[in-house]
């Protein structure tokens, strides 16, 4: 039996730059195998639920492989805290079955509706980094569909692994992982949160406390300006011991409920979010979050995952869609990061998804993204004047102050600048070469950049 196989228009979640492909959606290994040997002169590359924002997951003129056909878990280790399910199965799913049991996911992103395999090809990072490294740190083995058809098992320490993990899947498709949880005692989180008047003094409070914490981030106004440059609200946390919660809450300590608003209309009129409507939002968010606030429970969903209540949330940008733009740059790289805060302060880029964190130690993918030091991630509508000229500069200082973009996220790198971002990068293109010599795996990011 084959795939299920159509042509049409694929997007990452910025909605930006479509290009049609052949959409192949396996059902089994053995046609995702079918699929990568039949996949033609233009190549193919796996895709889970879509949320890469750039062209990550897209392959014009070739075929894409959807693997949220392949879902299924087949084994919880309850005692042990590990987990074996299939690439396609989503983090949102996890969480149902696992949650219940005692266990949490040990890195989740903004959205919990993204794919193990996505997660592993993107080397995912969450609130928690400082702390807990990025997604493939926790992998334990994981099944790997190359090139020639094999099915290999690839584990932590080998080049293979390196490769894959943080390789926007061009070293082959991810079918099955082995995860290592986090174990909870309940379904709540226990947080603190408090403002910062700016920049520095955010930048102060999340050196001096974050230790404490297992979860950090921060919400920065990034239109604000003069004084109150970089003004933010951080927010931190960690899973609430049973001990913490009301009587009533104890009955079900590890119920995982989410709750779900209207979804975003299909049409959304263009110009909604300007300088003018971005501001006032952010003046409003800033003003509404207590001044210091501590230890208040919150639901997992409302505290990792709050856009993932309002679905197809992409569409509030418009038909032109957004850009989101992630940096990193080390320690010891702090004006750097006040630089680019300023500028785009001064610009008036209306960003209201603006968030900082800071990373702990690297791992050990060659295209993972995270690097010892502080993260910008920001949206602008993608029809914004002067755009793309005004982030190539910006790509230029964060290469020159020894940082990096974050690949899942980008739809317009130039690429000349991936090298010095990415030192390994010599290592991965050798690597690939040498698995993948006919470059079956391919897609629109890995073509603009040259992987």
């Amino acid at each position: 039996m084959s795939a299920d196989t159509d042509w049409g228009p694929v997007t990452g979640w910025g909605r930006t730059a479509p290009t049609a492909a052949r959409l192949v959606r396996p059902r089994t290994y053995e046609e995702a195998a079918v699929a990568v040997r039949a996949c033609g002169a233009r190549g193919t590359v796996a895709r889970g639920l879509g949320r890469a924002y750039g062209d990550a997951a897209q392959n014009a003129g070739g075929a894409v492989l959807d693997m949220t056909g392949l879902d299924r878990i087949h084994a919880i280790d309850v005692e042990g805290g590990t987990v074996l399910c299939d690439a396609g199965v989503s983090l949102h799913r996890l969480m149902e079955v696992l949650l219940p049991l005692g266990w949490f996911v040990p890195v989740t992103p903004g959205t919990r509706y993204v794919t193990v395999g996505g997660a592993i090809g993107a080397d995912i990072h969450g609130k928690n980094h400082h702390v807990s490294g990025s997604f493939s740190r926790h992998v334990l083995s994981l099944e790997l569909l190359t090139a020639d058809g094999q099915v290999r098992t690839v584990v932590p320490g080998t080049p293979l692994f390196a490769a894959t993990a943080g390789g926007m899947g061009l070293t082959g498709v991810i079918l099955t992982a082995t995860v290592r949880l986090h174990p909870v005692e309940s379904s709540y989180m226990s947080v603190d949160t408090e403002r910062a008047t700016d920049l520095d003094d955010l930048m102060a409070r999340l050196t001096a406390d974050d230790h404490r914490y297992r979860y950090s981030v921060a919400w920065i106004d990034l239109l604000a300006r003069g004084a109150a440059t970089g003004r933010a609200v951080l927010t931190r946390g960690d899973h609430a011991p049973l001990d913490a919660l009301p009587r009533r809450a104890r009955r079900a300590p590890l119920a995982f409920r989410t709750a779900q608003l209207p979804a975003a209309p299909a049409y959304v009129p263009e110009g909604l979010l300007t300088r003018t409507t971005v501001g006032l939002f952010n003046e409003l968010w800033f003003r509404k979050a207590p001044r210091a606030r501590t230890t208040r429970l919150q639901r997992i969903p409302s505290f990792f995952h709050p856009l993932d209540g309002v679905p197809h949330w992409n569409r509030i940008y418009g038909r032109g869609g957004f850009v989101q733009y992630q940096f990193a740059v080390g320690y010891g790289q702090e004006e750097t990061l006040r630089r680019i805060v300023r500028r785009i302060s001064e610009r008036r880029c209306p960003s209201f998804l603006a968030v900082l964190k800071r990373f702990g130690d690297a791992d050990a993918g060659w295209l993972s993204f995270p690097v010892p030091g502080w993260t910008l991630a920001l949206d602008i509508p993608a029809g914004l004047p002067g755009l793309g000229a005004f982030l190539d500069e910006l790509d230029e200082e964060v290469a020159a102050a020894g940082g990096r973009v974050y690949l899942a996220k980008d739809s317009r790198l130039r690429p000349e600048l991936l090298a010095p971002m990415y030192p390994r990068l010599a290592d991965f293109r050798a690597l690939r070469a040498e698995l993948d010599p006919r470059g079956v795996f391919v897609s629109d990011l890995s073509r603009r950049l040259d992987l």
